[in-house]
């Protein structure tokens, strides 16, 4: 169904955002790359910490894999609530009060004394941290034009990308000089501070303004198959990227005995791999599609072959060597980095600027289960295996599920004519 007048629909170009006297668009999206920057930097220092939280906090590692895990517990199922929210009261609003709430709970996991009280900190750290996606997605879908969201999400994605890599390094260097609760409150206080920058970007009306009776309902958003093609190809992929998010420090050290400040440095590594492989395919996707090539055509290919890479990577890091888990490691970090900036960008096409925020709210809250999944599973596995390999087996299953989700389920992308999907739902209403 598509809608010849959604890329009109007062989404601003550069030119039409400075002569109104607007933020310039890709200064509202490295904004925007900041602020998930920073929420994975907040929630990825609890994994570079394992082993000395579980030493001082006489934590099993399932302990350890149901704290991790408890993150999700909040996180999933309040992103369909925000992503309302957000289009309901503004993004930017919704975006700001959650980086607050999130901040407070990460300087809070500095003062954890057992089990309960690192599992409400954790509990309130994935309330904060559940803004992100809707909000960032709806903004984006109204201040980027749609022949830029590739680019857009390619930034977007070398933020939050590398920002577990930066927080293993800084969080580690911090853990070996201050321990971890200095850096814990640390973390959460420099947080804070990308709330002054925010403060003074001027945004279009588009992206401010409250929903009004042009704005799709739950209804007509539920009833697109394309909305569940990307919650089951996210759920796919996150499977993965809380595996490796939780357990990798740990696999590094105890797998192939890796020395803290190895393990450091090799993660990093590969999530800085991650992040600048989104950011050069989102350009050049937008390149590609500006040169008439299709944009449905370039993200699914770019899905398919970052899924089954990450079959063979996964199987790699299960049973090779140190080094082969290395080049593992790194291979599965470029396919995911590829395919990252799709993940939302199918979303903002498909949903537009009207419905964006409540479609990838539905689809980060279905996407997002694995953190409650893979962590506690692998916690699970490893308790009672002692080993890895059976944990990178169930990921490289669940890596080839998200294909039939990209691309059995997901429409062609172009923008939804919301108005006619309206009027087909509700014909009968009278």
């Amino acid at each position: 169904m598509p809608n010849p007048a959604a890329e009109s629909d007062a989404v601003p170009t550069a030119a039409a955002a400075r002569a109104a006297g607007l933020s310039r668009p890709m200064y509202v999206v490295a904004l925007l790359s900041l602020a998930l920057a920073i929420n994975y930097i907040d929630r990825g220092a609890m994994p570079t910490a394992a082993l000395q939280i579980r030493h001082d906090l006489s934590l099993s590692p399932q302990d350890y894999g149901i704290l991790f895990s408890a993150f999700w517990y909040i996180y999933s199922w309040v992103q369909i609530p925000v992503g309302a929210l957000a289009e309901r009261y503004g993004a930017h609003r919704v975006l700001a009060a959650g980086l607050v709430i999130w901040a407070g709970a990460t300087m809070l996991m500095g003062a954890a004394v057992g089990f309960w009280s690192l599992l409400l900190v954790r509990l309130m750290l994935g309330l904060g941290e559940s803004v992100g996606f809707p909000c960032v997605s709806k903004l984006l879908a109204c201040v980027v034009p749609l022949a830029s969201l590739g680019r857009a999400n390619g930034i977007v994605g070398l933020g939050y990308l590398m920002a577990p890599g930066i927080g293993i390094l800084i969080a580690g260097m911090l853990i070996a000089t201050v321990g971890w609760r200095v850096m814990f409150v640390a973390l959460g206080a420099a947080s804070l501070l990308w709330l002054v920058p925010w403060s003074r970007a001027k945004l279009p009306q588009l992206a401010t303004a409250p929903a009004d009776a042009t704005t799709p309902t739950w209804r007509m958003v539920l009833s697109q198959r394309g909305l569940w093609g990307t919650s089951l190809g996210l759920f796919s992929s996150n499977y993965l990227w809380y595996f490796m998010l939780g357990w990798l420090p740990s696999y590094l050290e105890e797998e192939h005995a890796f020395s803290m400040s190895s393990m450091v440095w090799v993660s990093s590594a590969g999530y800085v791999v991650n992040g600048l492989t989104a950011l050069l395919t989102g350009y050049l996707v937008d390149r590609y599609v500006r040169r008439g090539g299709s944009v449905s055509f370039a993200w699914k290919l770019i899905m398919v072959l970052a899924h089954s890479g990450s079959v063979v990577f996964m199987l790699i890091m299960a049973w090779g060597s140190q080094a082969a888990a290395v080049a593992g490691m790194l291979g599965f970090q470029v396919g995911m980095g590829a395919s990252s900036a799709g993940t939302y960008v199918m979303g903002q096409i498909l949903g537009g600027p009207k419905a964006s925020g409540r479609w990838v709210g539905i689809q980060n809250s279905i996407g997002n289960v694995p953190g409650m999944i893979s962590p506690a599973l692998t916690g699970f596995i490893v308790q009672r295996t002692g080993h890895y390999e059976l944990a990178f087996v169930a990921a490289a299953i669940m890596s080839a599920l998200g294909i039939v989700g990209w691309i059995g389920m997901v429409p062609r992308l172009e923008p939804l004519d919301w108005s006619r999907c309206r009027a087909i739902l509700y014909k009968g209403a009278r």
